[in-house]
């Protein structure tokens, strides 16, 4: 009687164990669909604090969007975001569609006509010292 009880003990402890394991996995799921990440995105043409601003409106204008921040200094610009509401890519598009390069996105053309003499490339007339009052 002893090995039936046994056994039987066993089985209700493995199903147990499966249950609880299910339902962990489960939870993380869920915890991790609304989890954000943070991308590292290189902006060589950022020169100052204009278009620090200027990326930092367009970006945070993209769905999903938690945080930005420009570092003109190391030409880099922070993004952290919800992963299932946005991409990486669609960043890059918002700060092209802003006027500047993006990694391996180039600047939309017609936006960067439009930018200030001062965020323009120097080779163009620009750069900071170009600021005018």
């Amino acid at each position: 009687m002893r090995t039936i009880n046994s056994i039987i003990m066993k089985k209700i402890h493995l199903l147990l164990t499966l249950f609880i394991g299910f339902a962990l996995i489960s939870k993380a799921q869920v915890v991790r669909k609304g989890a954000s990440e943070t991308a590292t995105i290189k902006t060589p043409t950022v020169q100052c604090d204009e278009c620090k601003k200027r990326i930092e409106s367009y970006v945070s204008r993209e769905q999903g969007v938690q945080k930005v921040v420009v570092d003109y200094k190391k030409k880099i610009t922070t993004v952290t975001y919800l992963w299932d509401r946005t991409s990486v890519e669609n960043m890059k598009a918002a700060i092209a569609n802003a006027g500047y390069d993006a990694d391996d996105v180039t600047a939309d053309p017609d936006a960067y006509k439009r930018l200030p003499i001062c965020c323009k490339k120097t080779e163009d007339g620009g750069g900071h010292d170009s600021k005018k009052n």
